[in-house]
């Protein structure tokens, strides 16, 4: 297949999935349901149209989802962080480890996976969805009572790098049975990665931020090429000395939003515009990779472990974390118990063992799906009747 072929074929799903955006928006539907259904409408075997390159899929929604992680810190004000850092920080890594433990437990009886498996397998859906919470935030119009909606935000947007560091290190144990498992060499190990991403990408940020400010671009459309340009080297940088590159795509997102003073508004129009067209090619590629013929096989399969996570291991992780916050009230404790929206994250980081070559990781990947499937359908419908219901709505 020639490349104009493939590029056509591409801007085509683009241009479909973005003009069926509006009434998706309107029904209160992420984007991920619209971009996955128009990969997936292709059926992976129908119009003698196959795609089946898990490494590549992986590759680009790794990159997809780093580019989207930095936007969502470019969009976040320091204000909101120092509101919900505490509550949203301990949601975002005690409770990540939490849900993954939980519901890993959980599921070794059940199943016949072994116990790396099954922790394997939770802590691929034990992180919340960044684009799928502020999707549907946005298109509810929902303000909620005690900084709910801004805990959420941050939350999803930072929860990735711990479930993303467990993903790598359990593919790793599932591949090497036999090797010695050191918690404390793993605790290292995660923790070099935070340090690292966190310092080289506020430092390599802090001095885009200063070169930016101090020498007056005249051109204001060479001010965002220079912020991607300075994002590139922060992320991939922390990542080549050793760093988590989802927590260094943050960081740098955040520095660099929050400190630019000009060509701010020029910045944030084409990072978003370029957050779209990310989130567009992976989330079809994702529904290119997956095989409809296949689906259905592992659809009550995947009840189980989908019921455990919304209504088990979530609600259980989110009210230990909340125990140091005694003045949260019992209804905000409800709501974000309830709300563990996913997206297309934990389907990128299914790829991962699946690209490894993890046994039984493909079944992974399209199990996977589903939960994320009733994730976006029971509890994204859930979230303003259960606002109104418990009163958190700012209106009411």
């Amino acid at each position: 297949m020639s490349y104009q072929v493939i590029l056509l074929g591409i801007a085509a799903l683009i241009a479909v999935g973005i003009l069926l955006h509006h009434p998706s928006k309107t029904l209160g539907l992420p984007s991920l349901l619209i971009f996955m259904g128009v990969g997936l409408s292709l059926g992976n075997g129908e119009f003698n149209f196959v795609y089946d390159n898990l490494t590549l899929t992986s590759t680009v929604g790794a990159v997809a989802l780093n580019m989207i992680v930095f936007v969502g810190g470019i969009n976040t004000k320091t204000e909101s962080i120092k509101l919900a850092y505490r509550e949203g920080g301990m949601l975002a890594t005690l409770g990540v480890l939490l849900t993954t433990l939980i519901l890993g437990a959980l599921l070794y009886p059940l199943t016949d996976w072994s116990l790396v498996i099954c922790l394997l397998f939770a802590a691929v859906v034990s992180s919340t969805d960044a684009a799928a919470v502020f999707s549907i935030l946005e298109s509810k119009k929902l303000k909620l009572k005690e900084r709910t909606d801004t805990v959420l935000e941050f939350e999803s947007a930072t929860n990735d790098p711990v479930a993303l560091v467990m993903v790598m290190i359990l593919t790793s144990i599932a591949l090497a049975p036999d090797a010695p498992v050191s918690p404390w060499a793993i605790g290292q190990m995660l923790g070099l990665q935070i340090a690292l991403g966190i310092g080289v990408a506020f430092v390599v940020a802090k001095l885009a931020v200063w070169a930016l400010n101090s020498i007056h671009l005249e051109e204001y459309g060479l001010i965002p090429v220079f912020v991607l340009a300075s994002f590139v080297l922060a992320a991939y940088g922390s990542e080549l000395a050793g760093g988590n590159i989802l927590i260094a795509s943050y960081v740098s997102g955040v520095v660099m939003g929050n400190g630019i003073r000009r060509g701010v508004e020029v910045t944030r129009h084409f990072f978003n515009s370029l957050s779209w067209l990310a989130q567009s090619l992976m989330f079809i590629i994702l529904g290119l990779q997956i095989f409809p013929q296949t689906l259905f096989s592992v659809f009550f399969l995947s009840l189980i472990p989908a019921a455990l996570l919304m209504l088990v291991a979530r609600p259980l992780a989110v009210q230990i974390c909340y125990l140091p916050f005694r003045q949260a009230s019992w209804k905000k404790r409800l709501f974000i118990s309830s709300i563990g929206l996913k997206g297309a994250t934990p389907i990128v980081f299914s790829l991962i063992p699946a690209a490894a070559g993890v046994e039984g990781a493909v079944e992974m990947v399209h199990l996977v799906f589903f939960i994320v499937l009733f994730s976006i359908l029971l509890q994204g419908a859930a979230i303003e009747p259960l606002a109104k219901r418990l009163r958190l709505n700012s209106d009411s």
